[in-house]
């Protein structure tokens, strides 16, 4: 039989990053919240938590949490049904959906999805940002229940739904343009114009200049992991990137921004995968990522 104390007790402090901050959240003493923490484990004969400021998971932890957040919405879904089950001297409990996603999704449409589905649910949310090709490995490791990826095939023990693609355009300014391809946007003058680049796994640059010029080039970068950073360093005439449509068609009618080669425009197709234990009581959650996603990307 499972102790859902001491679930909880993990739970809380992986949530909250403390034990001290975890028997506040569970009304009991940071004593009793480490005991049965302590208890668990050595039960399992795993750790469960990484001790230190703050605390996290281990990956057998995050999973026992992603165990939590399903028992969660199953109790959110009976409790409408049985309120009496409640104990009316306590609070309703408020389940944290962990959920994934790229930057640029963020940046453009994800965050509409977000605010939408809050504004009339129970549950908060916990948004991890990775790049668009490795938020599957989230899923995977057990980290979130659902995630928008560029991951066609689907998660094992995950449902996959098509979102649409991202579009891109490789824009700098009229004056980085003027320095940096004198003679034009060529393979040669671009291996040597410097390029954002978001962090070590972001490849959309150099999918565009393969796509573009059908080879592997390594221009100088610099790193910015931000997605308004790119814009506005776009604007300042430090580098070249790859933004998205939503957030550059202004400033490209207005000529601010220029693309490199126009007309050459990158699809990232999309995809919303999501835990099938948990698929059902995610239904609002996908309806609202599906719906603005089709107001927001290109159909596939």
């Amino acid at each position: 039989m499972l102790d859902y104390s001491a679930l909880r007790a993990v739970s809380a402090v992986v949530q909250t990053g403390s034990f001290e901050k975890a028997a506040g959240l569970l009304n009991v003493t940071p004593s009793a919240v480490s005991q049965r923490v302590k208890q668990l484990e050595e039960r399992l004969g795993i750790v469960l938590i990484v001790r230190g400021n703050p605390c996290t998971a281990t990956e057998k932890g995050e999973w026992l949490c992603r165990h939590m957040e399903n028992v969660g919405m199953l109790e959110t879904e009976l409790f409408d049904h049985l309120p009496a089950l409640l104990d009316p001297t306590e609070s309703e409990p408020r389940v944290t959906l962990h959920i994934a996603t790229n930057a640029d999704s963020l940046g453009t449409w994800f965050l509409t999805a977000m605010s939408n589905f809050a504004s009339r649910s129970p549950y908060l949310l916990n948004i991890a940002i990775d790049d668009e090709d490795h938020t599957a490995e989230w899923l995977r490791r057990g980290q979130v229940v659902a995630a928008v990826t560029s991951l066609e095939k689907p998660v094992p023990g995950c449902r996959r739904m098509s979102l649409g693609a991202l579009r891109y355009h490789a824009t700098a300014s009229p004056d980085f343009i003027a320095r940096h391809f004198p003679q034009g946007v060529t393979a040669q003058a671009i291996g040597n114009a410097p390029a954002l680049t978001f962090n070590q796994k972001d490849r959309l640059q150099s999918r565009w200049m393969r796509q573009v010029f059908g080879e592997d080039l390594s221009p100088p970068a610099h790193w910015l992991p931000s997605t308004q950073g790119f814009i506005e360093a776009s604007l300042s005439g430090m580098a070249w990137g790859m933004n998205p449509t939503a957030l550059v068609r202004e400033h490209l009618a207005s000529g601010r921004l220029v693309e490199l080669i126009p007309e050459t425009p990158l699809d990232v197709p999309l995809y919303w995968q999501m835990n099938r234990l948990a698929a059902d009581q995610l239904l609002d959650l996908t309806r609202e990522v599906t719906t603005v996603a089709k107001h927001h990307l290109l159909g596939l």
